[in-house]
């Protein structure tokens, strides 16, 4: 049981450090062109949306997007519920 909770915490800390420098790189390649914000949502779907949504605020990037500033926060939500679930359960309704 404790492997599976080391697992998901490795997977956590991961995903949030990807999504945080996800926004950098995009960020540093978007000169000019045009960003797309779907690797940003993918990002936070997949757990980072904590790590996404204050990057973007970090490097003051994006936030003019009303999908990334409305959708981030809902994500996150989300995120936090599930993680929840997980930790009051045990993750016994993954066997």
């Amino acid at each position: 049981m404790i492997l599976i909770y080391a697992v998901v915490i490795a997977y956590c800390i991961a995903v949030n450090i990807y999504g945080f420098f996800l926004v950098k790189s995009q960020k540093d390649n978007a000169e000019g062109a045009h960003a797309e914000d779907g690797k940003l949502f993918a990002a936070g779907l997949l757990g980072g949306a904590i790590a996404v949504y204050a990057a973007l605020f970090v490097y003051r990037y994006r936030l003019k997007s009303m999908l990334l500033m409305l959708g981030l926060p809902v994500l996150a939500v989300i995120n936090v519920y599930v993680a929840i679930v997980f930790l009051r359960f045990g993750g016994s309704f993954l066997v």
